[in-house]
């Protein structure tokens, strides 16, 4: 059960540089903290806040991805000639991504730098229509260039001593699937995906739209994270 998250807690301990990102959303003037996001801010607080680097992907601008994969050019994504050539944007020289060069402010640099430079990944994102939601959809299709660069342009995987896995909560559907999907994507990027660590959590019956239903979800959700819940 997700709400047990001992083990996700005592594991992270034992680890020194670690990325959150968290990708669901609420409307700006309700001034509610989506219930993944909370959730990542407690885990961080059990493990050291000083150890993680926080990117929320709902505040920050992160265009979509252009698919150069598979436009009449070929496959013509990561290559080379799509480098950030900007020292203070891509310090570590490793980001290549044309959306950069069309969109001077996406954001996405800054995460390519702490992805890189971590020891684990760990997503958040609610389901939303047996899916993972648009944010981290539209970051994961940006992330395409990571596996592009071993599997079709055949240079080293840099992301290979890195660990990446996923945390899932929505109220109804998909959610096992969903992980099982993710997990499969992330190991075909090239990251390393232990065994038992992506987790999910369905708060109501798959077969009840009703509001009495989503009214009982706020309830249960209390119940199993009355430590974090931000009222």
């Amino acid at each position: 059960m997700l709400h047990d998250v001992t083990k996700t807690i005592e594991y992270l301990k034992n680890k020194e540089k670690i990325v959150f990102i968290t990708t669901s959303n609420r409307w700006e003037w309700v001034h509610e903290v989506p219930k993944s996001t909370q959730l990542a801010h407690h885990i961080a607080k059990e493990i050291g806040e000083d150890k993680v680097t926080f990117f929320d992907i709902a505040e920050m601008n992160i265009v979509p991805c252009e698919w150069h994969v598979s436009g009449l050019a070929h496959n013509n994504c990561w290559v080379k000639e799509a480098l950030l050539k900007d020292p203070e944007k891509n310090p570590l020289g490793c980001h290549r991504c044309r959306a950069s060069f069309t969109n001077p402010d996406d954001e996405l640099r800054k995460i390519s730098k702490a992805l890189l430079e971590s020891e684990v990944i760990l997503f958040f994102t609610s389901v939303r229509w047996w899916q993972t939601n648009s944010m981290y959809q539209k970051l994961i299709e940006r992330l395409t260039r990571i596996e592009n660069r071993h599997t079709t342009l055949g240079e080293d995987n840099i992301i290979k001593d890195i660990e990446a896995w996923i945390i899932v909560m929505g109220h109804n559907r998909n959610n096992e699937s969903v992980i099982t999907t993710q997990k499969s994507v992330l190991k075909m990027y090239g990251y390393k995906v232990p065994k038992q660590l992506s987790r999910g959590r369905t708060y109501t019956d798959m077969n009840d739209e009703s509001q009495q239903w989503y009214q009982k979800a706020v309830g249960q959700f209390e119940k199993d994270f009355w430590f974090i819940l931000e009222k």
